[in-house]
């Protein structure tokens, strides 16, 4: 089966796009590398054994992504493709409605038009806002506190809407947690290009003396040790629910679903930190700072929905996580 993947290239596109490849797809990488590397698909390629068809672009431009699908022959799309800084979301939100929605807009024409209607589309837990109970269930009211979690709901309606009025279409809207990890092969994994917003690559940095030290924002909240909880996933566990994802919608008449990837656990910032120096044998140093407006005590998933309709489960715990993404940054100079 044929698949494009949009912003391939990026942390989690770049794992999907690992094991589809050796689940037997033949993939298409679209992506305009503002967000990501070129050197990504070498490292794809070295991992894989084996050339990867690339095209540099954009989702923005109807008629190269229409020349895509019929080139390659298309038969369906894991869309990743755009911007994910909340904080950058706040400060230029314009730039996000642009990008993420109007983009989708057009790689939906240009799938509509074309005949294809098989869609994975990567969303996001940011939809639900502050939550009003937990485990958080695909059920929860949708309240987005920031631009890029209303970018992700509104595509989310978009996709609603298409299914409502075209039954061919078969649509996933996977609603991600927290990602962490990297690839078992410590050849790619999650890099920022400045100093990360999520904790994982922050800690790893930390560990590699890149950054001085871990700022942790808060410990008055109402958890285990008063640090913030979330729900983590190995980025492996992730791809995996890409894959199931696709291997669904291909068995459906018609279908439009969303589904919550994570755990199902919540972990503290505290918890994560002890695990990481545990598992890798490394002391973090740290400072506890004032809390970040808008970050909530506790977050995370019930994951049941997915379980049941994909066959699917996260396989790797805390400390595998932990393990491959210091793999993963330790080993990021020789790679």
């Amino acid at each position: 089966m044929n698949i494009l993947v949009t912003g391939g290239l990026g942390y989690i596109g770049s794992h999907t796009i690992s094991i589809l490849i050796e689940s037997k797809y033949k993939v298409v990488i679209l992506d305009n590398l503002s967000n990501s590397s070129i050197t990504t698909l070498n490292k794809l390629k070295n991992i894989i054994n084996k050339e990867i068809n690339f095209i540099e672009g954009d989702i923005n431009n109807k008629g190269l992504l229409k020349e895509i699908i019929k080139k390659y022959k298309i038969e369906a799309v894991i869309h990743f493709a755009g911007l994910k800084s909340v904080n950058e979301s706040i400060e230029n939100p314009q730039l996000y409605y642009k990008n993420n929605v109007q983009g989708s807009l057009m790689l939906f024409e240009a799938m509509q038009e074309t005949g294809v209607t098989k869609l994975v589309f990567s969303s996001s837990a940011t939809v639900y806002g502050i939550p009003e109970y937990l485990p958080i269930d695909e059920a929860h009211p949708t309240k987005p506190i920031n631009p890029y979690g209303q970018t992700k709901l509104d595509i989310e309606n978009i996709l609603l809407d298409l299914s409502n009025t075209n039954p061919s279409w078969k649509i996933i809207s996977l609603r991600y947690f927290n990602p962490v990890g990297a690839h078992p092969s410590g050849k790619i994994g999650e890099d920022p290009n400045e100093i990360p917003n999520n904790l994982m690559p922050y800690i790893s940095k930390v560990a590699s003396k890149e950054l001085s030290k871990l700022k942790i924002f808060g410990d008055s909240y109402n958890t285990i040790d008063g640090t913030g909880v979330r729900d983590y996933i190995h980025v492996m566990d992730l791809a995996d629910g890409h894959l199931a994802s696709l291997e669904y919608i291909n068995d459906q008449f018609a279908c439009f679903e969303t589904l919550n990837l994570g755990t199902g656990n919540g972990y503290s910032v505290l918890q994560i930190l002890s695990a990481f120096e545990q598992t890798n044998n490394i002391q973090i140093p740290y400072e506890i700072c004032d809390p970040r407006p808008g970050d909530v005590d506790s977050c995370y998933a019930e994951i049941a929905k997915s379980i049941n309709l994909l066959d699917w489960s996260p396989k790797r715990g805390i400390m595998e996580m932990c393990k491959s993404a210091w793999d993963y940054e330790s080993k990021k100079k020789i790679n």
